[in-house]
């Protein structure tokens, strides 16, 4: 076993034990689906991201643990009221009063299978198996009782910040549903607010969803205008530890933004870790799917080891 699955069976052998669970998240939320957090009445193990949304969630467990082992409800967050935060976001998650008796499944659990939950009456059912994943939505309609929720174990899953969702930007986040990304997404226009996953966010404080993605985090900005574009890129190159900061378009489009970073004062240091044009070299296809699968090859050879340690720094 690996992490929390290690944590819940000590702390379920010691005495009561809440689980909280990211089921889905949007926007610049703090942490991804998979998450876990373990509360007991004295303490707390692991964190879904600090700050005010775990210390409702906190709350909403001790309070499960007043009730019979098997107790779960699903709980949805909009963050920007809650945290503050100029990006919103939504972040739905399970809260569980774990029933002891109802562990043996952690005997077949490790990192890469699949994790399958049925929400019942009484409790929580599982089972570990090596069928494939679901994705969830953190919007829409809660699931209930008779619900299925299916989760791969463990790995990590790089947060993508992708700003734009027009034709681009809707192929990343189809062909990246599966792979180890966590996506948080961003327009301006009104139009894309029915889109699952799009956050859409005033002009103004599009800037700040920037400075609100993590440090491993990589950005991807592809939208409808070149001088959205560009204060995104600036942005960006603003922050220090990002994995990696995209920009779609040609020599030619990077050859103008460099020189008016230049004549804005970005550092040579900084502009050096633009990527423009994105996606694998000698992939020449223009067309959005072709985009999108050399966008997230790309993504994927970034090294996943350099983000854990920046994320632990």
């Amino acid at each position: 076993m690996t992490g929390w699955l290690d944590d819940l069976a000590r702390l379920a052998a010691a005495g009561p034990v809440a689980m909280i669970s990211v089921l889905a998240s949007e926007g610049s939320a703090p942490r991804g689906a998979g998450t876990r957090m373990l509360v007991t009445a004295e303490g707390l193990t692991g964190t879904i991201g600090g700050g005010a949304l775990e210390f409702r969630a906190v709350e909403q467990a001790r309070s499960v643990l007043g009730h019979a082992p098997g107790t779960w409800r699903v709980q949805d967050y909009p963050l920007g009221p809650l945290l503050g935060q100029c990006c919103g976001g939504r972040v739905r998650l399970l809260v569980e009063h774990v029933d002891a008796r109802a562990l043996g499944w952690l005997a077949e659990a490790a990192e890469g299978r699949v994790l399958v939950s049925v929400l019942g009456a009484g409790g929580i059912a599982r089972q570990v198996n090596d069928g494939p994943a679901t994705a969830m939505s953190a919007r829409g309609d809660k699931p209930g009782e008779g619900a299925r929720l299916a989760e791969r174990i463990g790995g990590y899953r790089r947060r993508l910040f992708l700003f734009g969702a027009g034709h681009v930007g809707q192929a990343i986040a189809r062909h990246g549903e599966g792979l180890p990304i966590q996506l948080a997404w961003f327009d301006v226009r009104a139009e894309f607010a029915g889109v699952r996953g799009v956050m859409v966010v005033p002009d103004e404080a599009i800037e700040q969803c920037v400075a609100e993605a993590p440090e491993d985090a990589a950005l991807v900005i592809l939208t409808h205008d070149h001088a959205l574009d560009y204060r995104l890129t600036r942005a960006a190159l603003s922050r220090a530890r990002l994995a990696f900061i995209g920009l779609i378009g040609s020599q030619t489009k990077r050859a103008r933004f460099l020189s008016r970073l230049t004549r804005d004062g970005v550092c040579a240091e900084a502009r050096g870790r633009l990527t423009c044009p994105i996606g694998l070299p000698g992939v020449t296809g223009k067309e959005p799917d072709v985009i999108a699968v050399a966008v997230l090859a790309q993504l994927l050879q970034l090294p996943q080891q350099a983000a854990v340690q920046a994320v632990a720094a």
